[in-house]
């Protein structure tokens, strides 16, 4: 019996959680063995397609962009993991054709809404700028100074021709001195989770110590060379969600909101408890 069998097995019968997730390298240490386990439904998606599924009612939890957590109502966090950082992040970067501080057009890789909210803040609150925003995919986003990529393609698929680059995890450290948040885990406050907080803690746990086998299994077959990979995973991302990342998110929300990025005031950030 291998450790995700062992991990899942139970007599106890369980109704049916439906579970969404991004799709990129850097969630897999979070959902190790969760597609085995029956009394789940695990979908993966590109970040800005999950509140939808909150909202509808296709999830009752999911790996949620932070900004997320504003934009709709009876959110909770479920602390039990996200995907961060504590300096750079090695695949959240601006890449530009022209020293960062001059950039007056970016082009967005539009899959995270908190990654075009960070550049935002970032380049107004440390550099003072306020660019113009296009969509990378338009032909507009081609010809702009800049472009802010996120996830495998920073690594795979790095553009050529931009010499000027800005990780913005290792910005957003310099800036605040604290931790940054990219996604955690959410629930809707009516729905009850019963012990799936602590089911996705272990997931975590065991995705950490089988750091080796999702490099072979996803990253490498994805253009990533195995040890960059492994840094990444173990080095420049983190897990766990405690106070000082708590602290981030709602600062980040608040820096969001006084760049338009929010609708409203902002909404306390309220934590998931059984």
């Amino acid at each position: 019996m291998d450790a995700r069998t062992e991990m899942w097995s139970s007599p106890v019968s369980r109704r049916v959680l439906k579970v969404g997730c991004v799709s990129f390298l850097n969630s897999k240490p979070l959902i190790y063995g969760l597609e085995e386990e029956q009394s789940l439904r695990l979908v993966l998606d590109v970040p800005s397609g999950l509140l939808g599924g909150l909202r509808e009612g296709r999830f009752e939890v999911a790996l949620l962009p932070v900004i997320d957590y504003q934009r709709m109502e009876g959110l909770r966090v479920v602390p039990a993991a996200g995907i961060g950082c504590n300096g750079p992040t090695l695949t959240v970067r601006i890449f530009s054709r022209v020293p960062i501080e001059e950039i007056r057009t970016l082009a967005c890789d539009t899959d995270s809404h908190t990654s075009i909210a960070l550049a935002r803040v970032i380049l107004a609150e440390k550099l003072g700028i306020h660019p113009e925003f296009a969509n990378l995919s338009a032909d507009v986003g081609k010809r702009c100074d800049a472009r802010l990529l996120i996830g495998d393609k920073v690594v795979c698929e790095e553009p050529k021709g931009f010499e000027h680059q800005l990780d913005l995890g290792e910005a957003w450290k310099q800036f605040t001195n604290l931790p940054f948040v990219f996604a955690v885990w959410m629930a809707r406050a009516d729905c009850e989770l019963g012990d799936l907080p602590q089911r996705l803690e272990r997931a975590k746990r065991l995705g950490l110590e089988h750091v080796d086998e999702i490099i072979t299994r996803y990253a490498v077959p994805r253009g990533w060379p195995a040890e960059i990979a492994r840094q990444y995973l173990t080095s420049y991302l983190q897990y766990d969600i405690g106070p000082a990342q708590l602290r981030a998110i709602e600062l980040f929300h608040q820096l969001a909101a006084k760049y338009a990025m929010i609708d409203g005031p902002v909404k306390p950030l309220r934590v998931y408890s059984a």
